[in-house]
């Protein structure tokens, strides 16, 4: 008649080796599920790579335009990932997803012009997005961020400089400034009255934190 005998918590053969069959497929069993039950953190903090949330309550991506009355003014909706595949900073990617329906100069009037079919055409292209495509260390605490910049779709390269504070500390900010020919996107018109600079400069400060994984390593 097989038994079962156990030794240091382990069972031992029985007849067939039928107990050592059932051992080894529970432990293929509770090991799949050990490691499916890891969240995208905890695979993170394992692999030793940084993860930062950006909180957009406390950040910003304004615009501004040199014209005989000032255009400037910010979008209300946005969201920004800043990832990494190790902790070398220059192994990061910004991404930055624009709604350009949400733009607000504090007009209606230019809001209206800049939603329309003459700049952003937000109808048919709802969305302007940056993203980043090499990381450059050009200080201690300074970047240039070479990447695809697309607006009203049209999609050309462009770079975003900045300068990043609290490193080493968990959290911080990057405050930097990209410009761009608004008449390389196809924004030829101008709005009625108004005489408009084809500069265009946006300004970004995101803040955030590292919510799990080592701290980024900075060139010296």
């Amino acid at each position: 008649m097989p038994g079962f005998e156990f030794e240091s918590g382990r069972a031992s053969l029985c007849k067939d080796g039928k107990v050592i069959m059932i051992a080894r497929k529970c432990t293929i069993w509770l090991g799949t599920v050990l490691c499916l039950s890891l969240s995208p953190v905890n695979r993170a903090q394992e692999s030793g790579v940084p993860t930062f949330k950006i909180d957009p309550q406390k950040s910003s991506i304004k615009f501004s335009v040199k014209a005989s009355v000032p255009i400037q003014g910010v979008f209300d909706k946005w969201d920004a990932t800043l990832t990494f595949t190790s902790t070398d900073v220059l192994t990061g990617v910004l991404d930055v997803k624009i709604q350009a329906a949400s733009v607000d100069t504090g007009s209606g009037m230019k809001n209206g012009k800049l939603k329309g079919k003459d700049f952003f055409d937000a109808e048919h292209n709802p969305y302007i997005t940056f993203h980043s495509t090499k990381v450059e260390q050009t200080g201690p605490d300074s970047f240039s961020l070479p990447g695809t910049f697309t607006i009203r779709g049209v999609s050309k390269p462009e770079t975003l400089t900045f300068t990043v504070t609290g490193k080493g500390t968990g959290s911080g900010s990057i405050n930097g400034t990209m410009a761009f020919d608004r008449k390389d996107y196809g924004m030829n018109s101008g709005i009625p009255f108004i005489k408009i600079a084809d500069r265009v400069e946006v300004t970004v400060d995101l803040r955030g934190e590292r919510t799990s994984g080592p701290p980024l390593v900075f060139k010296q």
